[in-house]
């Protein structure tokens, strides 16, 4: 099994980081601890040296009785700087919780103390696990250094929403459960492996364009960013991506396989078509619900006309069509695009009338998130309840909602 390197920063949830490194011990792995100072407000030495049978280092220059090594290794020859030998030694670097003020400095490359000195100093994975007030976890700040950290390669195990430490607060920024976090981390250590790898998931993108006549056409601004950055995420967790891409603005990802259409019939023959061997599918097109009644088949000229009537129909609702004919084992992800009050109410509605297991709710009434842009702030709608994903990019806000799709398999499975 592996060594684990453990961090603990100051906030209420360290006494979680207890719970995860019995976790860890009894799944077979070898733990050693390093706390920050503001964590021994919360959760003592003592407590984590009598889990793993290791002193717990705090301070940059405290001895290491150690020596470095992990419970179980033969005892090292030489005392070595201790940061420097533990994460030598570590399979996995693992902060949890990880505080916002450890997210910022990690972030800086900052090196203030033994836990940020030993994360730079650190070249095997690192797996974070926000803990925080829920105004601090939504703050742009926190996003933009979760973000950098992302992209440098950290595994962030996305905080829950729920009770927060200050009596009668709600919200996002609640310690994943300890059992999460462990399961995230063998994930990383099995090499990046998750719920999806080896699976077939179906993403459909961008905006259906329904003709008027040979030119014209009834559309919208969807680029497909969101859904591209879905099937981009699928695949880099060893899924088997297939994208039914309407009209799109950005390149299909590297690994996914591209099905190009135009219109919703088109994108609904090519939805049914996948949808029979796909396990996974996340709805992110904007599909027009109404198309011309009768397009012409030629251009329609202006001379001689004084105006246009465009009678509008129905077009097939393509999501409900193929929930109704789901088979057990597939999982089911709509996306709600709402213009301001009562958009939570209607994607709870979309849920439950098309027998989804999710709602990817987006406020489109916003200028700065939502179709064509770069940037969005969505909230994930399960059977279990709601939770709100901050502004951030939308390859970020992909990877939360596939972490939510992760939760909904393994649940699957449980209940199976």
């Amino acid at each position: 099994m592996a060594r684990v390197l453990l961090g603990v920063s100051g906030g209420i949830a360290a006494y979680k980081a207890v719970e995860l490194t019995r976790l860890a011990m009894a799944a077979g792995h070898s733990v050693r601890v390093v706390q920050t100072g503001a964590s021994l407000r919360f959760v003592g030495k003592a407590t984590f040296e009598g889990i793993t049978g290791a002193p717990v280092l705090v301070e940059e220059f405290d001895p290491d009785p150690a020596r470095g090594g992990f419970p179980g290794d033969p005892e090292p020859g030489h005392a070595a700087i201790s940061h420097l030998e533990l994460v030598r030694r570590a399979d996995a670097l693992v902060i949890a919780p990880a505080s916002a003020n450890t997210l910022a400095k990690l972030a800086g490359g900052h090196a203030d103390n033994l836990l940020t000195s030993a994360a730079l100093a650190c070249t095997a994975p690192l797996v974070l696990a926000p803990a925080m007030n829920n105004h601090m976890w939504e703050h742009p700040a926190t996003g933009a250094n979760v973000e950098t950290l992302r992209l440098r390669g950290a595994t962030i195990v996305e905080p829950e929403t729920g009770p927060l430490a200050s009596k009668g607060e709600w919200g996002a920024g609640r310690l994943a459960d300890p059992a999460t976090i462990l399961a995230r981390l063998e994930s990383v250590l099995a090499g990046g492996s998750s719920a999806l790898t080896g699976l077939r998931v179906l993403v459909t993108a961008g905006g259906t364009r329904e003709p008027i006549d040979s030119v014209r056409y009834v559309g919208n601004r969807s680029s497909g960013r969101m859904g591209v950055a879905l099937a981009a995420e699928a695949a880099a967790r060893g899924a088997e991506v297939a994208l039914v891409g309407a009209n799109l603005a950005v390149p299909v990802p590297a690994g996914v396989r591209s099905v190009p259409v135009e219109t919703a019939a088109q994108l609904r023959d090519a939805v049914e078509a996948e949808f029979d061997s796909a396990d996974v599918l996340l709805m992110a097109a904007a599909v027009a619900d109404f198309r011309p009644a009768g397009p012409a088949a030629d251009k329609i000229k202006k001379t001689g006309r004084e105006g246009l009537t465009v009678e509008l129909e129905p077009t097939d609702d393509v999501l409900a069509g193929v929930s109704a004919r789901r088979g057990a084992g597939q999982t089911l992800v709509g996306f709600a695009a709402e213009h301001g009050e009562g958009g939570a109410e209607h994607a709870r509605d979309k849920l439950v009338r098309k027998g989804l297991d999710a709602v990817v709710l987006n406020d489109i009434a916003r200028p700065d998130i939502g179709f064509d842009t770069e940037q969005n702030e969505v909230t994930v709608i399960t059977a279990a309840g709601e939770r709100p994903v901050p502004m951030g990019p939308k390859s970020a806000i992909a990877a939360v909602i596939l972490d939510e799709v992760e939760g909904l398999r393994t649940a699957q499975k449980a209940q199976a």
